[in-house]
């Protein structure tokens, strides 16, 4: 039995990365991958299921998928549901070392998994076929015989239902999210010293003509139940989000974070009846602009985060 959760725990970060991204809320895969542990204890415990167990990761990856997918299908259901704008779970780790900005190509490889909220977001217009198709084999470069399988249909129609996906992801009311962690942490900077500066005029200019923005209270606090769509309307809607803030606690607590793998902010803040508000934003860049601006903010998506810390202050350096 040590053996047997040994090779499962060597597997677990891989399939925790596949099913956060076939399902943006980290509680559902890690419940999908517990499920998955359960299924394969199981299996080595019949000797004819064991038998089919030829190569543990790809039979794992497939069981895990198979799992989301039942999830996928019902969490429909839930999203049409939930109050006000979804966002998914967020994914933060600590920013890398400070050479770890440098724009090198191994550097980025080594991300390219990390889809960033921009593309979890996208990824919620796609039906559970679609999105595991895409997951799957444009993600983690599964063969359409697997992905096939997983779905019970045959590699063309998987073929397919990944093609329409890869439209769906490339279409061009989303925002595009192209840049290295070097060009992001330029664009953060400038846009946190116009946040900070209060200067309408000033923030504009760091913001893509089509950026959009998107909050997720889960109904906890007020947030706008609509994405919030261009660079002014963007620019007044954040200014008076910080200028509220300001009013009541004189300051917010952050500090930068990797959020799904692009650079983002941990913040905290007080709400004017005392509760405390911890967030989340991540950010989209593209070409030197911001084009898209996600803040999570629902208490229940960030349990598992730590405090800001004392420390931590506005604005947020790296």
């Amino acid at each position: 039995m040590t053996d047997l959760a040994a090779d499962f725990e060597a597997e677990r970060g891989h399939l925790m990365a596949v099913a956060h991204r076939m399902l943006g809320s980290r509680s559902e895969a890690e419940d999908a991958v517990q499920e998955t542990w359960l299924r394969y204890a199981g299996a080595l415990a019949d000797p004819a299921a064991r038998a089919q167990i030829r190569e543990l990761r790809g039979w794992l990856t497939t069981t895990c998928s198979r799992i989301c997918l039942d999830v996928l299908r019902s969490a429909r259901v839930r999203r049409e549901a939930y109050p006000g704008q979804w966002l998914p779970e967020p994914v933060v780790t600590d920013l890398p070392a400070a050479d770890g900005f440098a724009p090198d190509p191994a550097e980025r490889a080594v991300r390219a998994d990390q889809l960033g909220t921009a593309l979890l977001v996208v990824l919620e217009r796609l039906s559970p076929e679609q999105r595991v198709a895409f997951v799957l084999h444009d993600v983690f470069a599964v063969p359409f015989a697997t992905v096939a399988e997983v779905l019970g249909t045959t590699p063309v129609a998987a073929r397919q239902l990944a093609s329409r996906a890869r439209r769906a992801v490339t279409a061009p009311d989303v925002p595009r999210h192209t840049a290295d962690l070097a060009e992001q942490q330029r664009v953060l900077a400038a846009f946190t010293a116009a946040v900070e500066s209060g200067e309408l005029e000033r923030l504009v200019k760091v913001l893509a003509p089509d950026v959009v923005l998107i909050g997720d209270s889960g109904g906890h606090f007020p947030a706008a139940r609509r994405p919030v769509v261009g660079a002014e309307a963007v620019a007044r809607f954040i200014l008076g989000l910080f200028g509220q803030a300001a009013r009541y606690t004189g300051r917010v607590l952050a500090r930068p974070v990797l959020v799904d793998g692009t650079l983002g902010w941990h913040a905290e803040t007080a709400y004017r009846d005392g509760r405390t508000i911890r967030m989340v934003t991540s950010f989209a860049v593209h070409e030197g602009r911001v084009t898209g601006v996600y803040n999570q903010l629902n208490p229940e998506k960030v349990t598992q985060l730590p405090a800001v810390g004392t420390q931590a202050g506005w604005p947020p350096h790296g």
